[in-house]
């Protein structure tokens, strides 16, 4: 079995983390360019002041996700070739979930807006706060509730993954 070097390890984290960008970013992107062209709809002039503040709130966490999470390839520009991964995956992650926490209120946002615009507030409230339920249960109640999963196979992995002096000693 090939042994992993640390800096291999990292620059398997640093894909692994764009290859789960490249799937957030295309979301939020479709999602910010509908939320741009809305105004210029017909219809969005019947809107009501509580469904612009709401267009308003899910234009800007759009906007603030895709800074976020398009921000580790900026990041990467401006590390290339600095030998500084760790640092780079590191803030891709930190990058990455406050991406998705912006993306969770843009995407209730809209749904909140699109379900006011269409049905009684109330239940507009009601279908916005389950789609908040749903998207957090995937994407944090879930992940939480099995972080430990593999822990084994990580030990058996982290044993078998020999630090770069080691390859050198053993060479």
């Amino acid at each position: 079995m090939t042994r992993e070097t640390e800096k291999q390890r990292w620059q398997r984290n640093f894909t692994d983390l764009l290859q789960e960008l490249r799937v957030a970013q295309t979301g939020v992107q479709i999602l910010f360019a509908f939320l741009l062209t809305l105004p210029f709809s017909t219809g969005f002039e019947d809107v009501n002041e509580f469904q612009k503040d709401t267009y308003i709130v899910a234009l800007l966490a759009a906007a603030a996700a895709t800074a976020l999470i398009i921000s580790p390839v900026a990041f990467h520009r401006a590390l290339f070739r600095q030998g500084r991964k760790p640092e780079l995956v590191r803030f891709g992650h930190a990058m990455a979930t406050g991406g998705l926490a912006f993306m969770l209120i843009a995407m209730v946002s809209s749904v909140l807006l699109i379900t006011d615009f269409v049905l009684p507030r109330p239940v507009a409230f009601v279908l916005s706060a389950v789609t908040a339920i749903w998207f957090l249960t995937f994407w944090a109640g879930l992940p939480f509730l099995r972080r430990n999963w593999g822990d084994d196979e990580e030990e058996d992995d982290e044993e078998e993954t020999m630090s770069e002096a080691e390859q050198r000693a053993a060479a």
